[in-house]
């Protein structure tokens, strides 16, 4: 159950044109449950689901509305490259069909209740945007908040004097985490009000707090938000909406809400009149009785009649949302039109594309640059300032840069300096006999070295003994002659001698 005791908001997702799937669910819950509509505290929206969220809080044609979407995508089809196409341009017509679509007070119904999603250009922040001082704020914050960088044109549109692209880059969901937010995404996900695909996937993307599951109709979605469908596959879209919408309000027992309570207030008045009718004369009371049995009797019928349209609602969409639908859906055949569906101008249409294409797009250019006469000062201004803003922050970069690589190639250099002008030091194994300190450093190959060192040097001591023997049988030198035995010699060496 949906909880009531607390306020609540509404939500419209960011989904190009699969916004005629709001177009839908905002018809339903007019319809079915205005409560949530009129008692709701704000109603947030993001791109195109700021379209719809102006439309539902401002008191504009729905039905309207969804024909307008209709036509935009009608337009972007006729095209070789569709949306893409230089002859399109689809923030003027946005911004023409807004001013046709919303009443003359529409900033008045929508201040300080309809909240549309920005994204501030400087730093990329979230804005929820809902002071509107006039018509023309409420209309540029709708092309503000569907503007998409590249898609629409490269220069971002201004309110009040902040530049603003597509609220969809940085919170396509506004305010989805509270917890009396009635979400709605044309998208299958964790919405509350969305498409339920039959798949048992239970993977999903999270883009910019918008839920969209891991399904093959999802993907053919999202491939159609900015690549419009056929119009009859977006009226089979909102007819989409309309259902999952009186589905949650089913769901949550939302339907016909308010009826009992009329019902009682009904019956308030009845009691009334009949306390009033009790102080009237005998005769006058029967009449009073009889009338008021009679009513009753009604009220019940009434009642029970009301019971069984609930229990009998078709899911299908209002008479007026359906029949401007259906004209939007209409082809306008005349005897232009005829021609250029025949097989053989068609053929040369497409044949003609390398040379009527760069023609089409010389004349676009030409009349989008009149069309921005009136803003050039301001655009180009905005763009030097932006210009200045990149070049600092590339100078910036590269004085960063330059300076950590002098800074290294300098620390660099002292060391090297610093280690040739220290003295070589020898290790501690330097000291050691070369014997000693090479080959294996074990214990017992030390000993055996030392034995294998010893056999060495036994040989020699023995061939210095016999020099020192020979040299005492000859006769000694004038040195040896001076000199004196020391005390203490041993007896073995005088006998030598």
């Amino acid at each position: 159950m949906f909880p009531l005791d607390s306020p609540w908001n509404i939500s419209f997702a960011g989904c190009g044109f699969l916004g005629i799937y709001h177009i839908g669910v905002a018809s339903c819950l007019q319809e079915q449950a205005p409560f949530l509509v009129e008692d709701a505290r704000h109603i947030y929206g993001a791109s195109a689901g700021a379209l719809t969220a102006s439309a539902l809080v401002t008191g504009a044609c729905l039905g309207e509305a969804g024909a307008s979407i209709i036509d935009v995508a009608k337009e972007a089809r006729k095209r070789f490259l569709g949306p893409m196409h230089p002859s399109f341009n689809l923030v003027k017509m946005m911004r023409k069909l807004l001013y046709r679509t919303l009443p003359p007070d529409a900033h008045v119904r929508a201040r300080g209740r309809l909240g549309i999603s920005l994204t501030r250009v400087s730093d990329g922040e979230n804005v929820l945007f809902s002071q509107f001082s006039s018509n023309e704020d409420l209309v540029q914050a709708c092309v503000c908040s569907a503007y998409i960088p590249v898609y629409c044109g490269f220069i971002p549109p201004a309110l009040q004097g902040v530049r603003y692209v597509d609220g969809g880059i940085s919170d396509n969901l506004p305010q989805y985490e509270l917890k009396n937010t009635i979400t709605v995404s044309p998208f299958s996900g964790e919405s509350d009000i969305c498409p339920r695909d039959s798949s048992t996937n239970l993977h999903e993307l999270r883009f910019t707090n918008t839920s969209i599951q891991f399904t093959l109709t999802n993907l053919y979605r999202v491939s159609r938000a900015l690549f419009p469908p056929d119009p009859l596959v977006m009226k089979a879209m909102c007819k989409q909406g309309y259902t999952d919408a009186l589905h949650f309000i089913k769901k949550n027992g939302l339907l016909q809400f308010r009826r009992p309570q009329r019902g009682l207030l009904v019956r308030v008045e009845r009691m009334e009149e009949q306390d009033e009718d009790e102080e009237e004369e005998d005769d006058t009371e029967e009449e009073g009785g009889d009338g008021q049995s009679q009513r009753q009797e009604r009220q019940v019928a009434v009642c029970s009649s009301g019971s069984a349209t609930e229990d009998h609602i078709f899911d299908h969409l209002p008479p007026r949302l359906h029949r401007a639908l259906v004209e939007a859906c209409k082809e306008r055949r005349g005897m232009l039109q005829s021609l250029r569906n025949l097989l053989p101008v068609r053929m040369a249409s497409a044949l003609l594309i390398p040379y009527t294409l760069p023609l089409e797009s010389a004349m676009s250019m030409t009349v989008r640059l009149l069309e921005w006469l009136p803003d050039v000062q301001e655009d180009v201004g905005w763009m030097r300032d932006q210009t200045m803003k990149v070049l600092h922050c590339v100078v910036r970069q590269a004085r960063k840069t330059v300076s950590q690589q002098v800074s290294e190639r300098l620390s660099f250099q002292l060391e090297l300096r610093r280690s040739q002008s220290l003295p070589s030091q020898s290790g501690p194994t330097s000291l050691l006999p070369s014997w000693v300190s090479g080959g294996s450093s074990t214990v017992l190959d030390l000993i055996l070295r030392l034995d294998q060192y010893q056999r060495q040097m036994l040989p020699g001591i023995f061939c210095v003994n016999l020099d020192l023997q020979g040299s005492l049988y000859t006769q000694p030198s004038p040195s040896l002659q001076k000199y004196t035995v020391p005390e203490g010699t041993s007896s073995a060496l005088l006998d030598l001698r």
